[in-house]
């Protein structure tokens, strides 16, 4: 959709049919734009955010630099204003998050992931990490770190989606008689995980939530949506495979490719064909993860078929009909037209889906809001999920703001 005070001139007349979904679809979608311009961590390097110190950016991308600073960022908001004695990191992999939200913020965290190598992995980022901020401690002693350092707290356990995990709601340290007040937490909990956070939030320990979600073709059919009585209750309310995997590509990046109208378009109508020769050849095998082919556009259509074909574990050299390959090349076009319009009800089957996470959550008689929180340019999946026990009110307002 044009920004404000920008004209969009077509080289056709659309059918206002097209015109008029293009509309309903933006204004039915949740926003995706964040109230902070285009991340000015990244004018003066792109590959490094100025809002981050040396020792947290190493062994980060860029997009993940500017996650983990962002969420973490809404999380220790989030805590001061719920008094939150504990963060809990769901899913976190290698501990980017955990160890800013803890040697960065001063949070204390434990975090959950079921990965024993990734842990292990994360422990050693945890020590070098240490290594480096007492480092530069000695070199600016002026700077020195007020308090102890605390380390995330690592624990290898796979949260099941369908009953409660009492490690992710046990304190790391003996409190007073109030007891745990746990923040739960997760940076692109995939598929089901993210759900797990929505049913341990009804836990009394847990005081607030801030979750971004993805993956939304892995979530279980039935038990991950709809989990609102109010979705469940609108005819045609299912969302079939294809849906929520469309709902979870990149929309301002494919509109950048669109723009530049290069040859990478043509992986589309390739893996299409694909497909094809797949179903033809295992018709019980659907929807196969294909590994990324690189420099697709430089292979002819055949070639990219014997590749894919290997990569899902059939044979490469399977008779190929090349007529009928021509005759799916020949469609190119249509098939981007086609993926295009798909991308264009995406936001809509990811709006509904959070919606319904929302609604599950205000049934209860909690407190949720929806916030655009990343960059969509760099971060897709940008819509976190915040929710707590008791109204913010107009405190909820400054979760929004981005740090000076």
């Amino acid at each position: 959709m044009p920004g404000e005070g920008e004209v969009v001139r077509y080289r056709s007349v659309w059918p206002l049919s097209l015109l008029a979904l293009k509309s309903t679809a933006c204004a039915l979608a949740f926003t995706r734009t964040p109230g902070f311009q285009t991340p000015s961590e990244f004018l003066e390097n792109p590959s490094q955010s100025s809002r981050l110190t040396a020792p947290f950016r190493k062994h980060v991308r860029p997009k993940k630099q500017h996650e983990i600073r962002r969420l973490g960022e809404l999380v220790k908001k989030l805590s001061d204003l719920t008094g939150c004695t504990q963060v809990v990191d769901i899913g976190s992999g290698q501990g980017h998050l955990s160890r800013f939200m803890s040697l960065g913020l001063g949070l204390m965290v434990k975090s959950i992931e079921g990965d024993q190598r990734l842990v292990e992995r994360a422990q050693r980022l945890d020590q070098e990490l240490l290594q480096a901020l007492e480092k530069e401690e000695k070199r600016h002693p002026q700077a020195v770190h007020a308090g102890p350092r605390h380390s995330p707290h690592h624990v290898v356990r796979w949260v099941e989606p369908t009953a409660l995990c009492e490690e992710l709601l046990l304190p790391l340290e003996t409190l007073p008689q109030s007891g745990a007040r746990l923040l739960l937490t997760g940076l692109h909990a995939c598929g089901d995980l993210s759900v797990a956070l929505l049913r341990h939030f009804s836990c009394p320990e847990v005081v607030a939530l801030a979750s971004v979600g993805c993956c939304y073709m892995k979530l279980s059919d039935p038990g991950g949506y709809p989990l609102s009585q109010w979705v469940a209750g609108l005819p045609g309310c299912e969302l079939p495979y294809r849906l929520r995997e469309g709902a979870c590509h990149a929309l301002e990046e494919y509109a950048k490719r669109l723009q530049k109208a290069g040859p990478g378009l043509r992986t589309h109508c390739y893996r299409a064909a694909l497909e094809t020769v797949i179903r033809g050849a295992r018709p019980e095998l659907r929807r196969p993860g294909v590994q990324g082919i690189p420099r697709v556009h430089e292979l002819k259509i055949e070639e990219y078929v014997q590749r894919g074909l290997q990569r899902v574990g059939l044979d490469p050299q399977l008779p190929l009909n090349l007529a009928a390959l021509r005759a799916h090349q020949a469609q190119e076009n249509r098939v981007v037209a086609f993926f295009s319009l798909a991308l264009l009800l995406a936001p809509l089957v990811e709006t509904l889906i959070l919606l319904d996470r929302l609604l599950h959550l205000q049934e209860q008689g909690f407190h949720a809001e929806l916030l655009p929180i990343f960059s969509p340019e760099l971060s897709p999946r940008n819509l976190v999920l915040v929710a707590t026990k008791r109204p913010l009110g107009e405190a909820f307002s400054l979760l929004e703001t981005e740090h000076s």
